[in-house]
């Protein structure tokens, strides 16, 4: 079962980078089912069941009698792949709207076991700090911010943070050259936002979080 889903999840990729790249025109016909199972090789229910898909998303437009049209209204990249092939001042750009509004909100409807996450996450940062081992000093900071974002009370933007982690994770990866020390000396400025989350201090909050997205660059 699972092979036959990544089959699926490979022709819906395949059919959106052709729509991508022009191949299938927005607001035109796409091939008809047969042309399509020998273009990417497959049967016919892997078809159906990709355009199917891509029409629930609105990417594509099933006209009954007519056939199947790029939807004209819709960018047909996942927000995932748009972030993927952003530039990092862009993405650092949105990064820092979403959290200083994120921050602000988990001080004001955090929980208390919320607040205990959060704090925990904290930990576990500093013990990599501590190990230096540098993916687990990736791998909590970001559960740090998630645990934030999980506590703002809006699950849309949680979402979207979550989106942005990829692009995050693949930012501090690619900086090998940098250590540990990024993690370790901005330590004390997490500490400080947990306690302002912690405090209810939804300003203070969003003037440290510049503070730490100011030491990303």
């Amino acid at each position: 079962m699972s092979g036959k889903e990544k089959l699926g999840e490979k022709i819906i990729r395949q059919i959106r980078q052709d729509i991508n790249t022009g191949n299938f025109k927005a607001g035109e016909k796409i091939p008809a089912e047969p042309e399509l199972m020998k273009l990417y090789h497959v049967g016919r229910s892997t078809i159906r069941e990709a355009i199917k898909t891509l029409a629930v998303a609105g990417v594509l437009r099933v006209q009954q009698g007519a056939g199947t049209f790029v939807n004209t209204l819709v960018n047909p990249e996942t927000i995932d792949e748009r972030l993927r092939r952003a530039d990092f001042k862009e993405i650092n750009g949105v990064r820092a709207l979403l959290e200083n509004e994120i921050v602000a909100l988990a001080a004001q409807q955090r929980t208390e076991e919320q607040i205990n996450e959060i704090e925990q996450a904290l930990a576990a940062r500093k013990q990599a700090i501590m190990s230096e081992q540098r993916q687990a000093c990736i791998e909590t900071d970001i559960a740090f911010h998630l645990a934030i974002a999980q506590a703002s009370g809006n699950t849309v933007l949680a979402d979207l943070y979550q989106s942005f982690t990829i692009i995050i994770r693949d930012f501090f990866t690619r900086r090998e050259t940098q250590g540990i020390s990024h993690f370790a000396m901005s330590h004390y400025l997490h500490e400080s936002l947990f306690k302002a989350i912690r405090d209810g201090q939804a300003d203070r909050a969003r003037e440290i979080t510049q503070e730490i997205l100011n030491n990303n660059h």
